[in-house]
């Protein structure tokens, strides 16, 4: 049974910046999205890696858990997916390490999910789905013509216990461990994707997300594309390292 690091979810008022930084700087492609109930929601791949998806509130009472996450912290980072194949098992997992999921939703063969709550998770939420097959939808009209393309190179999330959130993504949402000692931790699954977990005291909930890293083929990002990206990254509430 395994458990892959889909992608990176970034809530948002607006899709603008976005749409300009990972699809027109940083290469993104379309992969798919649409509307559900109070939300709008899309995915952009990159040459390696986890996906990109924005979320942005469209109203209506399926609209507050977004609502409130942006009124709370801003536009930033709002969870982390896994794609499992066989969801049950995933939970059962994550279960023997003394975590219960919340919001379980198995019900409907197409689509399975669960979370994991900040407190639960490390300082961010994690959902877990299970999904029969990824529909086409036409890209965004809105979607810019794709930059040079990147890999979605790492995310950087320091925790608190650092041990703790390494069995977490280890045992339960199998990632390989590459490289581990008393600070940091390096897990990778298929494709290039990758999380290092950095030990840090004091943080709230107990972890956050500190930055994602993005290379480019040729190893270059002229000034113009960085400082691009500085100004939307800070809008979205992120930061991001450009690989040199």
């Amino acid at each position: 049974m395994t458990t892959v690091l889909d992608h990176l979810a970034i809530a948002t008022q607006t899709l603008t910046d976005g749409w300009d930084l990972f699809s027109g700087v940083l290469g993104g492609t379309w992969a798919y999205g649409g509307d559900s109930p109070g939300y709008w929601w899309g995915q952009l791949g990159f040459a390696a890696g986890p996906k990109i998806e924005l979320l942005m509130p469209t109203g209506g009472p399926d609209a507050a858990f977004l609502e409130r996450f942006l009124a709370a912290h801003g536009a930033g980072p709002h969870h982390l997916n896994f794609a499992a194949d066989d969801i049950e098992d995933a939970l059962a997992r994550i279960q023997a390490l003394g975590i219960e999921p919340v919001g379980v939703s198995l019900d409907n063969p197409g689509y399975k999910e669960a979370f994991l709550h900040p407190r639960s998770a490390h300082g961010i939420v994690i959902q877990i789905a299970q999904q029969a097959g990824s529909p086409r939808r036409p890209a965004p009209r809105e979607l810019p013509e794709p930059g040079p393309p990147t890999r979605f190179d790492l995310i950087e999330h320091h925790v608190g216990d650092l041990q703790g959130a390494t069995r977490l993504f280890r045992e339960a949402l199998g990632g390989q461990l590459d490289t581990g000692d008393d600070h940091a931790a390096e897990l990778t699954w298929p494709g290039g994707r990758r999380i290092r977990l950095v030990r840090e005291d004091g943080l709230p909930r107990g972890g956050a997300l500190h930055h994602v890293r993005f290379a480019r083929a040729d190893g270059a990002f002229p000034v113009s594309d960085q400082e691009r990206v500085a100004v939307a990254a800070r809008r979205l509430g992120l930061t991001i390292e450009l690989a040199q």
